[in-house]
């Protein structure tokens, strides 16, 4: 803006009156008018804020309580549009009109790319668990798990099922019968049921994931699976036509058994991970190493292996194009290695199965790799932010998961950092000799490892609860490992597979990988590695979100004021108050806090993840198992005896009311008596008579039909929030748990444990 402009612009913002005033209004008026040259200041950083804007409408479609209707994203960004093309017209008289038309653009873009996504993913859902069926179809996807193999189909044909059949199922098959691959037209016995519901109200929805990866119904094997037919020779689809995602599939597969026959066990698990994005089998033990040491992120392909393979490629391209004189003479070689590096880092995103981080590398990389073509090469915010919006409106539901948050956070985080201080780190490399490149090196790895970590650890915590205390130091020794042995053997183990030497590659391979899990088991075991921290509210997250991206975005000296809402983030975490009660399944594993804060279960047996999510979630530990008839538990607050238990809220510091009594009742012989002194009644049957007007009731239907409940103990009453009360009414919310029908039998909800 010129000088000119931007002098209206203050004369306008600060009124005479506001400015000569010395009361509310002369304050306000004079922030108004600082924000105004702030933001006037900086008019070329506004663009960013574009990705922000979209994600805003990602965001407020998916918090709808109810699915809108059919044609409001549609209509609501025509209307956006039509406003801001008419402020655009007449922006010389109205410029004022033309930033808030142009974010309500934004906000309604975002919002009919969420509605859109939405409507084409809509694909049948089976609707209640079956008997041992037969399941005919077509295999699309093999993952190889450390105990076995799962399998993704297109079925075409499930016994006992009638109408329309689901886009695909996924099964966990038994051990023996065929080797299935992608492709292969196949029949196994197996149980199937719906995609399990989330575990607790605010938990990982996989039922909205399934949803929007047209899954609906996963199962277990009863039976070994036999091949029916293989693919013809120019087809991939088992009689379908050739289908290019199930060739990828079957490529990563094959290319994925390839690498664990050269390097089995744990090795070869993180080994095929990092090249065909298959982490199904990496053991558990090393996948809980890598966690709670910080390293995470590298069995994830994304921004560091994607930045790796295009580097290594554009380099060993250029090098060799320059050892022909007549090329490197007579032809822009520097280009045609970055449009040859370009194709390759463009096969290795669709060989890594294209996850959320390795579409934001891609289109970063392919950014920059495009403006080295037209010589204008330049790294900046904007190359995130356009990549930002590519893949928001590819994939409007990515916004909510972790691997977007945490991607784009670091690297929006790093950018912004190296823009404010590239120059001083460049004074500090000027004239400096190998001694020092070789300690500016490793302080560059742990400046980038530090400033990356405190940008995700707010998504670890919202998603997982873990905040890794030594990723720093493991970081520090990991991040050279993978950059100058693990990724460029990978690289060669690629080129030379096709000839069946990929086992020369792999060897070194095997060497980095092995010092990569020794370093993530130490760091693991180092004194309090891992702390457990209870789930951040999503107010919390959206405050650490808004006060990073302002840090990040501006430059001037009022980005410092980003700070107060990361700041507010942090500080509700103090707000956090774990359920005092827990009801999952069909109301027979309940769990109640004890006075040391842990999670007593009603059973040691099945509701796995239930059990481990209400733990993790709270940041406590599981604890006792309920006593025996006539017994009581360690605290006091939980006695039993042959028709139900009696819980009494044990008194802790800083939350509950204390004192008020749930009961859970077995026998509907004793539910009068407890509906006439309880404040909350449990029933693992149906209870067909009100209680008194202040207790609270959860039965075997409550629970089959809005899911898990979460009760918390409050000293003006009981609140209760279900699984589909905190979901709303959405497509991916079964219908079926709104309409009075028969509920499952006990024990079907523990048996899902074996699908996932």
């Amino acid at each position: 803006m010129a000088d000119a402009d931007t002098g209206d612009i203050r004369a306008a913002a600060v009124p005479d009156a506001a400015v000569t005033s010395n009361g509310r209004g002369g304050i306000a008026g004079r922030l108004l008018a600082y924000l105004r040259e702030a933001a006037s200041a900086e008019r070329e950083r506004w663009p960013l804020w574009l990705p922000v804007l979209i994600g805003c409408g990602i965001a407020l479609y998916f918090q709808l309580p109810s699915e809108p209707p059919p044609t409001l994203g549609g209509s609501t960004m025509l209307i956006a549009a039509g406003l801001a093309l008419l402020a655009w017209r007449h922006r010389g008289r109205a410029e004022w009109a033309l930033l808030p038309a142009s974010a309500a653009l934004a906000v309604a873009a975002g919002f009919a790319a969420s509605q859109l996504a939405t409507f084409l993913s809509a694909a049948p859902v089976l609707e209640r668990r079956t008997p041992p069926v037969m399941v005919e179809g077509r295999v699309v996807q093999v993952d190889l798990l450390p105990e076995g193999r799962r399998i993704v189909a297109v079925p075409q044909r499930i016994e006992r099922v009638d109408g329309a059949l689901p886009a695909t199922v996924r099964v966990r098959l038994a051990r023996g019968g065929d080797a299935l691959v992608p492709g292969d037209r196949f029949a196994v016995r197996a149980i199937l049921m719906p995609p399990p519901a989330p575990a607790m109200p605010g938990a990982f929805d996989f039922q909205r994931q399934a949803y929007f990866d047209r899954l609906g119904a996963v199962g277990y094997a009863v039976g070994p699976a036999q091949r029916l037919a293989r693919p013809t020779d120019g087809e991939s689809g088992g009689g379908g036509g050739f289908d290019w995602r199930v060739a990828i599939a079957d490529l990563r597969h094959r290319m994925t058994e390839r690498i664990v026959a050269v390097l089995p066990g744990g090795t070869g698990g993180v080994a095929a991970a990092l090249i065909t994005g298959e982490m199904g089998p990496i053991p558990e033990s090393v996948n809980a190493a890598y966690r709670d040491s910080g390293l995470a992120h590298i069995l994830s392909v994304s921004g560091i292996h994607m930045s790796l393979a295009a580097g290594l490629a554009f380099v060993a391209l250029r090098a060799l194009l320059a050892l022909i004189p007549p090329l490197a003479l007579r032809f822009p070689i520097k280009k045609w290695a970055a449009a040859l590096a370009l194709l390759l880092v463009g096969a290795y995103t669709l060989l890594s199965g294209m996850s959320v981080p390795a579409q934001r590398s891609f289109v970063m990389i392919a950014l920059v790799l495009l403006a080295v073509m037209v010589d204008r090469l330049q790294i900046s915010t904007r190359v995130v932010a356009w990549a930002a919006v590519a893949v928001m409106l590819v994939t409007p539901v990515g916004l909510l998961g972790p691997s977007f948050q945490m991607s784009f956070g670091a690297v929006i985080a790093l950018i912004a950092f190296y823009e404010t201080y590239n120059d001083r780190l460049a004074e500090w490399r000027r004239d400096a000799g190998i001694v020092r490149r070789i300690l500016l090196y490793f302080f560059g790895i742990a400046i980038t490892s530090a400033v990356a970590t405190a940008a995700t650890t707010p998504y670890a915590v919202y998603h997982f609860n873990r905040f890794a205390l030594y990723a720093l130091p493991s970081n520090a020794l990991a991040v050279p490992i993978t950059g100058v042995l693990v990724m460029p053997a990978a690289m060669l183990a690629c080129l030379l597979m096709p000839f069946g030497l990929e086992w020369v590659a792999l060897a070194p391979m095997g060497w980095g990988v092995d010092a990569l899990n020794w370093v993530a088991r130490t760091v693991a075991g180092w004194p309090g590695s891992v702390w457990l921290v209870p789930t951040i509210p999503p107010l919390g997250i959206a405050l650490i979100t808004f006060g990073g991206l302002w840090i990040c975005i501006w430059r001037g000296r009022w980005r410092r004021w980003g700070v107060l809402g990361v700041a507010a983030g942090v500080a509700t975490l103090a707000l956090v108050r774990p359920p005092d009660v827990i009801v999952a399944g069909d109301a027979g594993l309940v769990a109640v806090r004890g006075a040391d804060g842990s999670y007593m279960m009603s059973t040691a047996r099945g509701g796995k993840i239930e059990r481990e999510t209400w733990a993790r979630r709270a940041a406590a530990s599981i604890g006792e198992v309920w006593p025996v008839e006539g017994g009581a538990s360690g605290d006091g607050s939980l006695r039993c005896d042959a028709e139900g238990c009696l819980y009494r809220e044990p008194r802790r510091d800083g939350s509950g009311g204390g004192g008020r009594t749930v009961a859970v009742v077995h026998d509907g012989t004793a539910l009068d008596e407890e509906c006439r002194t309880a404040d909350l009644v449990i029933a693992d049957f149906p209870v067909r008579r009100p209680c008194r007007a202040r207790t609270r009731v959860i039965d075997r239907i409550d629970v089959w039909r809005s899911g898990v409940h979460a009760a918390w103990l409050d000293a003006d009453g009981v609140r209760i929030e279900s699984v589909d009360q905190e979901r709303g009414r959405r497509p991916w919310v079964p219908a079926k748990r709104r309409r009075a029908e028969r509920p499952p039998s006990a024990g079907a909800a523990g048996s899902a444990e074996r699908t996932q």
